[in-house]
């Protein structure tokens, strides 16, 4: 499985940002998708999964939303509302979803900075 991620950048407190996922090597539709990330000296944190329903983390919910686009097999997530808080490297995967979100394959980060 390969998983490209891209659509980081700079960007203020308040604005909006779209990650993109393209999805390769796997079945796209029998697969759940997830994204995590991983700010300066913190613990990797949970973001988002879509596997039958989308889940959030508290920290990004209602300011964030995952997408799937199974024609492209690609996955999105969409930041609005963005915080300084919300700079990160976020990570997106795939993996299955049995009450919580366990990723098997991750595809490298794309880094996101928010200015205040």
């Amino acid at each position: 499985v390969q998983l490209q991620a891209s659509g980081g950048g700079l960007v203020q407190a308040g604005g909006s940002l779209r990650l993109s996922c393209a999805v390769s090597g796997r079945t796209f539709r029998s697969t759940a998708t997830g994204w995590f990330r991983r700010a300066p000296g913190k613990e990797r944190e949970f973001v988002a999964a879509f596997g039958g329903g989308s889940y959030y983390a508290d920290a990004v919910k209602g300011r964030f939303t995952i997408s799937i686009d199974n024609a492209k097999d690609t996955v999105y997530l969409q930041m609005n509302s963005l915080k300084p808080e919300d700079t990160a490297v976020y990570l997106c995967t795939v993996g299955v979803y049995r009450g919580r979100y366990y990723p098997s394959s991750w595809g490298q980060g794309t880094l996101v900075t928010v200015s205040s």
